[in-house]
């Protein structure tokens, strides 16, 4: 039976959506592709606030985060991982894999990493980069990346890498304002695309950064995706069908307008919290709710799994705790194309399992 997903991702996607990934397939190097990435990736730019280049990489967001490290760290120098959860804690494993030299800002799951803990480490001027998740899916946590950003311009030097994966799309990103110089989202998540295709914007700092790296590995080599993107093609075969999917879902998203679309997210947001204050708890921090996903704590330690089951055969699907927090949370998604209508039918569906 098909369930709709109220998980952190891979998210619910429209039937439209999919007839556009079912477009009969075109070559790589024709114009008509060309034609196609133009397009796609000037309504991504609209969408990030940006003129920087906006690059099409057919990975899992997690192999354009290598790339980053690749790129933007230079051999004799470090970066500064920034972890409040599960997933920067992976960029770090990441970091470290790819031979590179790092250091940890670590907060408790369920807080933020604030513009002051970042200060504190950057005024060493011991760091070439700062790897930073915007939103903790693992937690429910979204970091005050503009407020962050004041920070990072005091060090112009550093180059920014943000994991945006479950914000980008869900929550309003001003690239240029921010002074990101890296930007990276998968689009399984806000974007409300079937998993298969990564974005990610990058600045004029990481590619000057990048040529002072000599081994930057060759499918996400930043100066390679610049020189086929100048031509609005990428090195390696791309997924096509990703990617009229994503034009097509940036025209939907433009049509609905930035500003209404990310309001829709905040108000699926304020609706999910106002359930869970009634009948649980938050587990983030008040003041840095995520505008995507809401992590509820399990005050009842009612079954989560067996609530799936029953979910299920009403055709939805939530997520359990990640990790440690397995039993003691559990998370909603609000992103991508779900509605107010869709969390109404949800949190009403959870109450007559739960009796609550």
């Amino acid at each position: 039976m098909y369930k709709k997903l109220f998980i952190p991702g891979p998210t619910h996607v429209r039937d439209e959506v999919l007839q556009a990934m079912a477009r009969p397939m075109i070559g790589h190097r024709f114009k008509e592709y060309a034609e196609l990435q133009a397009e796609a990736t000037s309504k991504v730019q609209k969408l990030l606030y940006t003129e920087n280049p906006v690059f099409l990489f057919t990975s899992a967001s997690s192999g354009v985060m290598e790339g980053a490290a690749r790129n933007c760290i230079r051999d004799d120098k470090k970066v500064l991982c920034a972890i409040n959860g599960a997933f920067g804690a992976r960029w770090h494993d990441m970091i470290l894999a790819n031979g590179k030299e790092a250091d940890v800002l670590e907060v408790e799951w369920g807080q933020a990493v604030t513009p002051e803990l970042i200060e504190a480490k950057l005024s060493s001027d011991e760091y070439d980069a700062v790897a930073l998740t915007h939103n903790e899916t693992s937690t429910g946590v979204m970091n005050p990346i503009y407020e962050i950003a004041e920070v990072m311009k005091k060090y112009p030097d550093v180059c920014w890498m943000v994991d945006a994966v479950s914000s980008m799309a869900g929550a309003k990103i001003e690239v240029d304002k921010l002074g990101i110089d890296v930007c990276i989202a998968g689009v399984q998540k806000a974007f409300a695309l079937p998993p298969g295709l990564t974005v990610c914007s990058v600045s004029q700092k990481a590619f000057d950064r990048a040529k002072e790296v000599k081994n930057r590995g060759w499918y996400f080599d930043f100066h390679l995706m610049l020189k086929y993107y100048h031509r609005n093609q990428t090195p390696a075969t791309p997924s096509i069908s990703h990617i009229f999917a994503l034009n097509k879902q940036m025209d939907d998203i433009l049509a609905e307008g930035l500003e209404a679309h990310f309001q829709r997210h905040l108000d699926m947001a304020e609706f999910v919290r106002d359930w869970a204050r009634r009948h649980f708890a938050l587990y983030a921090d008040e003041r840095y709710l995520s505008n995507t996903l809401t992590a509820v704590v399990n005050t009842r330690g009612l079954s989560v799994p067996k609530l799936n089951q029953a979910l299920a055969e009403q055709g939805a699907v939530i997520s359990d705790g990640y990790g440690t927090l397995k039993g003691k949370i559990f998370r909603i998604a609000h992103m991508g194309d779900l509605t107010m209508d869709d969390m109404r039918w949800l949190t009403g569906l959870i109450e007559g399992i739960w009796n609550l």
